[in-house]
């Protein structure tokens, strides 16, 4: 086969290989013709084809796989892989391949469903193309970050004021990607002000002695039983009752996650002695709440905003309809879950592969913290691994600038934890402020920060709020 004919042929993307080849991901590729695999090879290498072109474009290198792999995957029917516009070499998984009857409901024992599989930038683009042809209006940063910070922690609170779509991003979101509520890859749970314990999500054990298993519990075994699927959980109005007393349970495992093998596990949840199974909280669940803060709901405590990403959604734009004018139809894409899996457990996962990007991500963190003390404010070991997570994750997927991602995390893992009417958090604001900005806080003339806009602009709010009411917070009611 020429370089040529490969190149149309392979289900291995070229640009992912030149990427996966530096964090030794990739392993196989496999020549594929009218619709089928014909071979499948150890991948040894590749170089750049001769005359250079742009975009360049390589030539594989490798050697004939085992007859046991061969076996199950020459003659392969991967058409549906190729489904969409553009170029047709797609970048897939080995487990997607040999898994693929364990989650996919196939009509007949000669027809086969392929799972797409997408690079980081195209899945991101896809998601927010699906969003905007339904008519809605995100911007592409919002929906990377929301990306980033669910591949770096699968727990997410979307905050802003009544109205800007916190549902409705997280619902779209599951939906581009196939997880839907008929799938049972989607739910959505309404959270309830009279919710005290985890009975409300996990069950409870009724008055004949069984055991009616809670909404959470029965979305925890339906991701059990198709483990390559992601599945979501959106807890809608999540702090009309105190986070701490219904969802530490959840919290708590959440926090034993660790590795075995290459899978990632967790404590008990539940034990089988009424479920008829150990429930574990599954590498495939993904749950996001959504927030507001009025007269009727709870704040937060550290506890809760550490484990989470507190992603705002409060940008309005009502005077912009181009969003709208697309009638461009755009379907969903089933994915596999390692697409969104998160990567890293422990800072240990990242420090060999991108120590530089950690040690500079852990010195921003240690001189922010030097102000945050003066309130006891400043963040532990667990925030500082969980944004190096975030960041390491975007310098692979080259999705945002460094500034900018930084800018995020700082939105979502530290502003969310100042609040109150101490005269000290005056002096710690605009100490940030400078930090972000590098100048002095100024009331009558605010300056913008290139680097970190987001955060400088919230703080700036915060000290505005301190200033005029003696008490100032990152929540907006």
């Amino acid at each position: 086969m020429t370089p040529e004919e490969l190149y149309h042929a392979t289900s291995v993307s070229w640009v992912a290989s030149f990427k996966k080849t530096e964090t030794r991901d990739l392993k196989y590729y496999c020549p594929v013709y009218q619709n089928k695999i014909i071979e499948v090879y150890d991948f040894l290498g590749y170089e750049e084809e001769m005359p250079r072109r742009e975009p360049p474009r390589y030539i594989l290198q490798g050697r004939v796989t085992s007859e046991e792999l061969r076996s199950k995957l020459v003659s392969l029917d991967v058409g549906d892989l190729h489904k969409g516009s553009g170029n047709p070499i797609k970048y897939t998984s080995l487990k997607t391949l040999l898994d693929i009857k364990e989650y996919v409901e196939i009509p007949s024992e000669d027809e086969v469903v392929l799972i797409e599989t997408l690079g980081d930038v195209d899945l991101i683009d896809h998601i927010y193309s699906f969003i905007t042809s339904k008519g809605f209006n995100y911007s592409l940063s919002n929906i990377k970050n929301l990306y980033l910070s669910l591949r770096s922690k699968p727990f997410v609170i979307i905050s802003g004021i009544s109205g800007t779509g916190k549902t409705k991003i997280a619902q779209l979101f599951a939906e581009s990607i196939e997880a839907t509520e008929d799938n049972g890859q989607f739910k959505l749970i309404p959270v309830r002000p009279d919710w005290s314990d985890s009975s409300e999500l996990l069950g409870y054990v009724d008055l004949k002695g069984e055991f009616q298993r809670g909404p959470l519990t029965e979305m925890v075994e339906h991701a059990m039983d198709h483990p390559n699927l992601p599945h979501f959980v959106l807890l809608d109005e999540m702090n009309l009752a105190r986070v701490e007393y219904y969802f530490s349970d959840v919290l708590s495992v959440m926090e034993s996650r660790k590795r075995d093998g290459d899978k990632i596990t967790s404590s008990l949840l539940l034990d089988g002695k009424y479920t008829g199974r150990e429930i574990k909280l599954p590498e495939n669940l993904y749950i996001i709440g959504t927030v507001n803060m009025d007269e009727t709901t709870h704040p937060f405590s550290k506890k809760v905003l550490d484990r989470a990403n507190t992603i705002e959604f409060n940008d309005i734009y009502l005077d912009r309809f181009d969003f709208l004018e697309s009638h461009e139809e755009v379907e969903a894409q089933r994915i596999s879950n390692e697409q969104l899996e998160p990567s890293f457990i422990s800072l240990k996962d990242v420090w060999m592969k991108q120590k530089p990007l950690v040690e500079k991500v852990s010195q921003k963190l240690a001189d922010i913290n030097k102000y945050l003390e003066s309130i006891n404010a400043h963040v532990g070991y667990r925030v500082r691994d969980e944004i190096c997570f975030y960041m390491v994750h975007n310098e692979n997927a080259e999705l945002l600038e460094e500034h900018e991602a930084f800018d995020f995390c700082v939105m979502q893992k530290i502003l969310p934890r100042i609040t109150g009417s101490d005269g000290r958090i005056d002096q710690l604001l605009e100490n940030l402020f400078t930090y972000m900005t590098g100048v002095p806080y100024d009331a009558d003339s605010v300056q913008e920060s290139r680097e970190y806009p987001r955060s400088a602009k919230k703080v700036a709010e915060m000290l505005r709020r301190y200033h005029t009411d003696g008490f100032t917070s990152f929540w907006i009611s």
